[in-house]
Formats: C-alpha cells, structure tokens, sequence
C-alpha cells in the first residue's frame, strides 16, 4: 500500500499500538486508535473536542482500562523519531484495521492524489468508514461522513498545488532569497507560538477560563498545521541564532511589565506582529499559505477582543451578583420604592424593563432610575434599546437574541457603556464572548410569570457556563428566595430577579435574603 502520512498520524498509529499492547492484545482496535487520537495533540483532537468529545466524554462512550493508560507509553510515544512524509513501518500497515482505514480515507477522500498526505484527520474518517458501530456513536455529536467530506474536500485540491509551487519557485536559481525567506518565517513562527504559550498560561491559569483556552490553543494548531507545508529541515538550516543581530537589541518596554495585564497585552501584540510577517513571507512560497495565515490573524485580534474584555467587565462587575430587572406592573408599592428598598439591600446593578411603554414615558422614567442609582453607585441597564440608553446616560444596554447584535448596539452606546445578552444555550453563550458582551444573561432555569418559553435551559445549562467561561454570567427565568442557594451552587457568578424583589413585602429584606444565598 503506497501511502505518505504525517508525523503525527504514524505517532497516533505506534500509541494505538502500545495501547493494545499494554492490553495484551496482538492487532490495534478501534478502541485503541480512537483513544490515541483523543490523547495525543493532534487535528484530530481538535475536531473531537470541537464537537464536545474530549478524554472525559469519551470514558463514557469507549471506557479506558482499569486503571487507566499506563503514563510511560504517552511519553515513548511522544520519543519515537518520526520524521514527515514518510512511508508507515511494515508493522503498521500489516494491521487490518490500518489498512481498510487506509483504504478508505485513499478512496473516499484522496482519490487521484499521489502526493497528498493523511494526518490524524483522515485517520478518524477512516476509523469511521472502517467502523460503522462507531460511526453510528459519533453521529449524534455531529460527526458524520458527510461533514469530513466537506470539512476535506477542499484541503483535498489545494494539497497538490502547494507542493507544486514551491518546488517551482525553488528551481528558479533564488536559493539565498528563500534561505533567508525561511530564516524569516521560522523566526516569526517561534515568536507567534513563544506568545501563544504566554496567553494559553494566562487564560488557563489565572483567568481559568476553558473556552478561550481551547480557542487559543486550537488557533496554535492551526498555525502550525498552516506551516506544515514548509519541511521542518528548511526552517531548522536557515536558522542562525548565534549570529542575529537582532538578539542583542533591547528596549525599556521588553524588559519591564508592570502587571499580568501588561504581559497579556504585550504578548497580544507579539503574536499579531509575528503573524503579519508569516502572512507577507509566506505569499513567496504560496499564496494559499499567506491567505491561511491571514485569516489566523484577524481571527487573534478576535481572541484579544474576547480575553480583554473579560477581564475588564469581570473588572467592572465585581460584587454585584444580584441583578434587579425593573418592570413598574410588577412591583407592588411601585417601582420607585422597590428599587429603593433593593439598593438599600446591596442591589448595584438595576436594568429598567418596560417592553410596552412609550418611548416620551420610558426616557422620564430611564432619567429618574439614572439619578436614583447614581446616589447609590449602582449600574444602570437599558433593556432591548441602545438609543434609550444613550438618551437616559445609562450605563449600558441589555439585548436578545432577536434584538439588537452585540456589533451593533456597540456602535450606538460606544466603547465605554456595557452590553449584555441573552443567551439560551452553550453555543449562544460562546458567541457572546467572541462577540464582545460585557456579560450574559444564562436561562430560562425556572418557569417565569414575566415571559413565556416553550423550553427551558435549567440548571444544566447554568453550570455549562460555569465550566468553561469566565465572562460574567447572570442566571435568570424564575430565580427566588427559594431557589437562588441552587442556582449559585450551579456555579453562577450572578443572579437577575424580577418579582422576588418587585412583587416582595420587603424589598429590602427581599434582597438581603438573595444575597446571602448568592454569598455562600
């Protein structure tokens, strides 16, 4: 069988095979390349996990053996001297399984290719052609035949023409031009991934946030699946570190960070920078490569956007965990001595709710709730309207799903006021956060009397958000002095109430009791 796979999917291929063999097992199962490809870094791990299937989903579909994968073999795995582009040994391809896999992926994928490669990618489609069963499992995340089809179809034409073109432009009798085109980009490659580690260790360590790491190290596999094109050997020949001139200059900036925020910042930049000269260099030896890479860089600002802005409204929300939605049908005494009862509870952040008032009516209102809570130092949200918003000096906007976009009451209210929005399911929640909100409002959790749904998220979708982001969260939809202690055990950062505050006897005391629910 005349095939040429990646480094990566030999390496994921030798792991199946120490895998089975820590089982006593002479052939590779699917069980075993499966787990391989999930334990390893590799494309095929990101395609897993982008459709929610990491280690810990996978345990409850294909469980791992008592006592787990042994540790040594992760590590001789990753020792084994693989170099790119080459043959598969003898003892991979004798396998049955490797070779229908094999089969499959030449057949339905490369076609009329001889030189295309198969990486990990092509090794989970052709794990699911040559095991229906599995096939069957992964369906239902999504992963189907005819999405890596897709996914593939175009990698499949532009693979050929890559290789073709630089081998045309290395004939051409340039050879010191493209020494020292190498030397440039694996210069700028080792800056764009030393920065990457940076922002990885700061998401994941100190803003602990699971959805903006994974964005970010997904982005770092991209990079280096972009730069794949290029051998490693004529990046590593025209290095010459020891005689940069570059390594000796300095400026006061390098050598002087005045926080975490700075060296976030700062290392934001440094990929960014890095990047735009991969994108220019790269268009040497292709232009398809120089396209790819240009898409990474708009897609990092996108990231430094989201991280940003986490940090600043986690920032600027600190301590007001109790959301008071004002609706003046629902608030018994009034809205006026309702909102009063609450901030003198610790309510500091306030939204004037008011879906059927005229525009005249809600900017008089809008500018007393602005004085009320200024006394208070107290967030004041606009629902649903930007303009209100601007017109009343609020603090910022709340909008839904049918609303305003996140882009577009930005461009209304302007950089400083906040904007939050409702978000009902994971994916929604996810988006907000690369769209820029301020915060999200999560829910319904409970049955509300102030708006109907025909389903409700729950408390699942409540400790989701907890899980993986670290933007501020507000859960909503039937939260009260009953349930709050549940909700803030979910894992919320924060709570929005109507009527448990509006429609209590005691607005204040009311509040008092949500947050000490919210406190503990």
């Amino acid at each position: 069988m005349s095939v040429s796979l990646t480094a990566g999917a030999i390496r994921a291929l030798e792991l199946a095979v120490l895998l089975a063999r820590q089982q006593d097992k002479s052939d590779i199962e699917p069980f075993h390349v499966l787990w391989a490809l999930v334990l390893q870094e590799s494309r095929a791990a990101e395609i897993l996990s982008a459709h929610q299937l990491n280690a810990e989903q996978l345990a409850q579909l294909r469980p791992q053996p008592a006592g787990g994968f042994h540790p040594d073999l992760m590590e001789l795995a990753a020792s084994l001297h693989i170099h790119p582009q080459s043959d598969p040994p003898a003892h991979l391809t004798q396998q049955g399984l490797v070779q229908n896999m094999l089969r499959a992926v030449q057949s339905q994928l490369l076609t009329g290719l001889i030189q295309a490669e198969i990486g990990t990618e092509h090794l989970l489609f052709g794990l699911l052609i040559a095991d229906p069963g599995l096939a069957t499992e992964l369906q239902e995340f999504g992963l189907t035949h005819e999405f890596f089809r897709s996914s593939f179809a175009e990698e499949s034409i532009q693979l050929p023409e890559i290789k073709v073109d630089l081998r045309l432009h290395q004939q051409d009798g340039r050879e010191a031009e493209f020494q020292a085109t190498f030397r440039i980009i694996d210069a700028a490659a080792n800056r764009a991934r030393e920065g990457l580690r940076v922002l990885e260790d700061y998401v994941r360590f100190s803003l602990d946030d699971e959805h903006l790491s994974r964005r970010l190290k997904t982005w770092r596999h991209q990079l280096s699946h972009a730069l794949s094109r290029i051998a490693p050997h004529q990046l590593l020949t025209a290095r010459e570190t020891e005689h940069d001139v570059g390594t000796q200059i300095k400026t006061l900036t390098e050598t002087s960070r005045a926080s975490a925020r700075d060296v976030l910042r700062a290392n934001f930049k440094r990929v960014q920078e890095a990047t735009r000269t991969l994108e220019e260099f790269s268009k040497i030896l292709s232009g398809e490569m120089g396209e790819q890479i240009g898409q990474l860089r708009y897609d990092i600002y996108t990231l430094e956007k989201a991280v940003l802005q986490t940090e600043f409204a986690r920032e600027r929300l600190s301590g007001r965990n109790v959301y008071l939605l004002v609706t003046e049908e629902l608030c018994h005494h009034g809205s006026g001595p309702a909102l009063r009862g609450a901030m003198q509870g610790g309510v500091r952040i306030v939204q004037l709710r008011e879906k059927n008032m005229h525009d005249r009516e809600l900017v008089a209102k809008g500018r007393r709730i602005r004085e009320w809570t200024r006394e208070f130092d107290t967030l004041f949200i606009m629902n649903d309207r930007p303009d209100m918003a601007v017109l009343t000096d609020a603090d910022g906007v709340h909008v839904g799903q049918e609303e305003f976009t996140v882009k577009d009451a930005r461009r209304i209210v302007g950089p400083d006021k906040l904007v939050g929005v409702s978000t009902h399911n994971i994916e929604q929640a996810r988006q907000a956060v690369l769209d820029g909100a301020d915060y999200i409002g999560v829910g319904p959790v409970f049955p509300t009397t102030t708006k109907h749904f025909e389903a409700y998220a729950g408390l699942e979708f409540v400790k989701q958000v907890a899980a993986e982001i670290r933007l501020p969260f507000f859960a909503i939809g039937g939260i009260n002095q009953n349930n709050a202690l549940k909700v803030a055990e979910a894992g919320a950062s924060g709570i929005a109430v109507s009527s448990a505050i509006c429609g209590a006897a005691d607005p204040q005391a009311a509040t008092r009791e949500l947050m000490v629910a919210m406190a503990r």
